[in-house]
């Protein structure tokens, strides 16, 4: 079901304003009564998310206190220039009972504001991938996903939204089938399933760039991206929907039910998380050197998944 904008972005600024550390942006709180189709340059819209992803990341940082700078691994001013455009890094994690293996912050001048989130091995909270990009100076994409902290086979989805059965795969078919089940019970509720298919966005249509293997592999069930028109009205539907789904991410990092459960295998987790950021990692390079070509591309997706040989951080034994 499709909302109007105004209503869209009321009811986001209502539901992120109720979590007490997170209030919206101005962008997102401001009413609006009408649509509108006012161009907006690739510098204002990169300017104006930016701007809200800053605001996101403090308000994750007043919530998680342990969170730190990884300073060794954050880009500021002209430190890195991707396309002529300055980039800028803000990588951070948390070693304590927050257990936050990698968060970036990564912003490409007028070309694209992005925010990664990798958890760690002590809670079965979805990786956050929340990005936006221009493309060609006059369309935006926009990309959401909750990334699932188990095996569910969903590369073997079939059109009809079924999966192989015991037939098939046998009894792993249950395991996969359970590790679904659980993600769909906890994370992919009707709520997010209907703030994710009810942008408010003008002349959007589903991103039809064919996934690759690795694409495959890491994407969650809610997967979500769409192709827009570069419009003002737009990039507040998009500001807002990012906060948005920031605030999903942290509150749920912040409920105990999602906490390790005593005697539950650590190592096991670990080991999934490592291999499942190796290839989340070569997902991005792929999209990413499809955008800024081979150099930028690839060094974009390095500074953006952090270190491959750390999928966690602490409560690794």
């Amino acid at each position: 079901m499709m909302i109007t904008r105004l209503a869209f972005l009321v009811q986001v600024a209502s539901t992120v304003s109720a979590f007490q550390a997170f209030q919206p942006s101005p962008t997102t709180a401001r009413s609006v009564s009408s649509s509108t189709r006012l161009q907006v340059t690739p510098a204002e819209a990169i300017a104006t998310l930016s701007t809200s992803q800053e605001n996101i990341i403090r308000k994750i940082q007043t919530t998680i206190s342990d969170l730190e700078a990884k300073d060794d691994f954050t880009w500021k001013g002209n430190d890195v220039v991707v396309d002529s455009s300055p980039v800028t890094l803000d990588a951070r994690d948390a070693a304590g009972p927050s257990n936050v293996a990698w968060l970036s912050s990564l912003c490409v001048d007028s070309k694209m504001s992005a925010l990664q989130v990798f958890n760690g091995p002590l809670n079965d909270v979805p990786h956050l991938v929340s990005r936006c990009v221009v493309l060609g100076g006059d369309k935006m994409r926009l990309t959401i996903d909750f990334r699932p902290r188990g095996y569910g086979a969903y590369e073997m989805r079939r059109p009809d939204g079924s999966y192989p059965g015991p037939d098939e795969l046998g009894r792993k078919s249950f395991e996969y089938s359970g590790a679904r089940s659980d993600y769909d019970k906890k994370f992919g509720t009707e709520e997010v399933k209907e703030f994710l298919s009810s942008f408010p966005l003008e002349g959007a249509v589903p991103c039809d760039i064919p996934p690759t293997e690795l694409d495959l592999l890491t994407r969650g069930p809610l997967y979500t991206c769409i192709d827009m028109p570069l419009t003002e009205a737009n990039v507040d539907v998009v500001v807002a929907a990012r906060e948005k789904a920031a605030y999903y991410w942290l509150s749920w990092s912040q409920e105990p039910e999602h906490e390790h459960r005593p005697g539950a295998p650590i190592n096991s987790q670990y080991v999934y998380d490592t291999k499942y950021k190796q290839n989340a990692f070569g997902a991005l390079m792929s999209e990413y050197t499809a955008i800024f070509g081979a150099d930028g591309g690839k060094q974009l997706a390095i500074g953006d998944s952090g270190p491959l040989d750390e999928a966690y951080v602490g409560g690794g034994s």
